[in-house]
């Protein structure tokens, strides 16, 4: 841990050093802060961010950031937060330098597009998270002549996913030695890629307006932005989520199976709410095809040996039509309660 905590202290943020404490602390007072506790990466900012904090507070893991500060020390279990923008922290945890992190598998792709695993170095996935949805898309005008990604071959594309961009064009144009990552350190397939592939770190669906490119690479959410600066998407990439990832050789593997599981539950909680009902016994084997729930349903007898008490999970984006065909099949006391946090199977 020693080796980590060194690591992170000199190479993430060394100004870290004088904010975790007073002007008058030092730096081996802020060594010493983080001796023994688990490197935790979140987004500092940007569109996981929030939901990754409500993901820890639904985790009861219990913080308290400071303003302007990038690393944040739990108060209940030994874990320090470290915030770095969602692109560095597939670097950090790859190299284990942070145990565990949170980002989206795009960021994992570009990554992995520039530094392949290796047996000793890389990201491995633990969780899809679920939130953050986008898929990273090659996009041309819309009033424009090119239809297929092919027909931008040799022209100039911009983006700011540089490695997935080459990697993708690499296996277009059908050069060999791609497949472990074109800018891997093998520069002779980089110079012979026809394609001119230029970095913008924002701002990229601007390039084709202002005449820098004729396609961009650039992530998709909800196609608004795209449309607004008069794009079309062309083909996908990469599509992509959050999802939390550790890395080969995490220094507690317990403290990150507790992360792992608490999380899980806040997810599913998220995802569920709990149907109650009432239904006569001949009308169970309908009712709890109904709400099947994730593993099987409670049954529960009542004083009335004919009636029994039904107990369920439903996902609640088909609450409303789950509870018509309960209502259809004779099931009576509906009621949906919501999950507030869960450990399931």
């Amino acid at each position: 841990m020693d080796l980590v905590n060194q690591s992170v202290l000199t190479k993430v943020h060394i100004s870290l050093l004088s904010c975790l404490w007073p002007i008058n602390g030092t730096e081996a007072d802020s060594k010493q802060s983080l001796e023994g506790r688990l490197l935790f990466a979140v987004p500092k900012k940007g569109r996981l961010q929030q939901a990754t904090l409500d993901l820890l507070a639904g985790s009861d893991i219990q913080f308290r950031r400071e303003t302007r500060l990038d690393i944040a020390l739990v108060k209940n279990h030994p874990i320090a937060l470290v915030f770095l923008p969602a692109a560095d922290i597939p670097t950090f945890v790859g190299e284990g330098r942070v145990d565990l992190g949170i980002t989206g598998r795009d960021q994992v792709a570009e990554h992995e597009a520039f530094v392949p695993a290796t047996e000793d170095t890389g990201v491995e996935e633990v969780l899809n998270l679920g939130f953050g949805k986008c898929r990273l898309q090659v996009q041309v005008p819309e009033k424009g002549k090119l239809e297929r990604p092919e027909e931008l071959v040799g022209k100039n594309v911009v983006t700011s996913f540089v490695g997935l961009t080459e990697k993708y064009f690499a296996q277009l144009e059908g050069l060999e030695g791609y497949e472990n990552g074109v800018t891997n350190g093998d520069a002779s397939v980089r110079s012979r890629l026809k394609t001119k592939i230029k970095f913008v770190g924002g701002s990229v669906e601007a390039a084709c307006a202002l005449g820098v490119a004729d396609g961009i690479v650039d992530l998709v959410e909800s196609g608004e932005t795209m449309k607004a600066a008069g794009l079309k998407a062309i083909d996908t990439v990469v599509e992509s989520t959050a999802t939390l990832i550790k890395s080969k050789h995490p220094s507690n593997q317990k403290l990150v199976d507790m992360i792992a599981s608490r999380i899980s539950g806040v997810i599913t909680a998220q995802k569920f709410i709990l149907c109650q009902y009432n239904i006569a016994r001949g009308g169970v084997e309908t009712a709890t095809k109904i709400t099947p729930g994730k593993r099987a349903p409670t049954v529960t007898a009542l004083e009335d040996p004919e009636w029994v008490a039904v107990s369920s999970m439903v996902p609640k984006e088909n609450i409303a039509s789950v509870m018509d065909e309960l209502t259809a099949c004779g099931a009576t006391d509906i009621l949906v309660l919501n999950i507030a946090n869960s450990r399931t199977g």
